[in-house]
């Protein structure tokens, strides 16, 4: 099935050429069918990038998606144009009352802040609380994990001594979680970021399952019960090219001290192209927590939620 994104959305063209089936609004409106309505609120930097990668993922299942976009409103993007955030984007006020079956909370760019540092955090924390009767599974991405696990839970991040930036194996540890069903004993995720959370933070809180993680990058996904809130704190979403251009810009600021992402360039060359090693498990992610968490959980008539 189609996933359904705003007409003119750029991430059209690049998904219609990868042959995933996008249905623009007009077309919708002649089918008889209620799509789960799914919304995004878009922290990072590049826009229009992280639209089309979650687009991509949410697009690649039998089941027909709504893509909305969400913005905040007490911080202006500085690297997306104001025309493209006016035409797609919208405000919290205008969508307070609604009701999703799914929101996804990215990451952003933002790590090296405490989160009341943070410009917008008091209007992200009432998103957050928000989304907790207004949304059936809210899942959680890199630093946005790191805040709805300190919003809702009171679990703290912790600084790195380096960035960690490359694709590391991970296991799962929960015996049978649906969220990694169909998965291969080992599997593999991009993580880029300057902190991380600690498992001795989490492990007393009954409300949160550990459902995998990696002797290197640690916790990667956590969930509570039903999948209400899912929290994955790497980067699954990423294109081939996604650390390779981040390493880029982090040599033109750093140099030769800029870390190089690990285990993603064959041979470990920098000259050499990545080697994708995550793409499958990155859909299958996507395609269960649409399956088990939204579509098998929402009520049929959407304000039930």
């Amino acid at each position: 099935m189609p996933i359904k994104i705003p007409n003119d959305l750029p991430a059209a063209k690049v998904l219609q050429d990868e042959n995933i089936f996008v249905i623009d609004e007009t077309r919708a409106l002649t089918q008889d069918i209620r799509p789960l309505r799914i919304i995004v609120l878009n922290l990072m930097p590049t826009k229009i990038v992280t639209e089309t990668q979650l687009a991509r993922l949410l697009g690649n299942t039998p089941l027909q998606v709504e893509l909305e976009l969400l913005m905040v409103s007490s911080w202006q993007p500085k690297n997306t144009p104001a025309e493209h955030m006016l035409s797609f984007y919208k405000c919290f006020d205008e969508i307070r009352h609604e009701k999703y079956d799914g929101m996804i909370i990215t990451g952003a760019p933002v790590e090296k802040l405490t989160f009341e540092e943070v410009a917008y955090w008091d209007e992200l924390c009432t998103i957050m609380d928000w989304s907790k009767t207004n949304v059936t599974s809210v899942l959680h991405i890199c630093w946005g994990a790191q805040a709805g696990l300190y919003r809702h839970f009171g679990v703290p991040k912790h600084d790195l001594s380096h960035k960690m930036t490359g694709v590391f194996p991970h296991k799962v540890c929960h015996t049978n979680p649906i969220l990694f069903r169909g998965f291969d004993d080992i599997f593999y995720a991009p993580h880029s970021r300057y902190t991380t959370t600690h498992r001795k933070d989490v492990a007393d809180i009954s409300e949160l399952k550990v459902l995998a993680n990696s002797a290197e990058a640690g916790v990667y996904a956590l969930m509570t019960d039903g999948g209400r809130q899912v929290f994955i704190t790497g980067h699954p979403e990423y294109d081939a090219a996604t650390l390779k251009l981040e390493y880029e810009r982090d040599v033109d600021l750093m140099g030769a001290n800029a870390p190089m992402p690990v285990g993603y360039f064959e041979d470990d060359d920098p000259t050499k192209s990545p080697l994708v090693r995550w793409r499958s498990s990155a859909h299958m992610l996507y395609s269960n927590w649409l399956n088990y968490f939204v579509y098998q959980a929402t009520p049929y008539d959407i304000m039930d939620i």
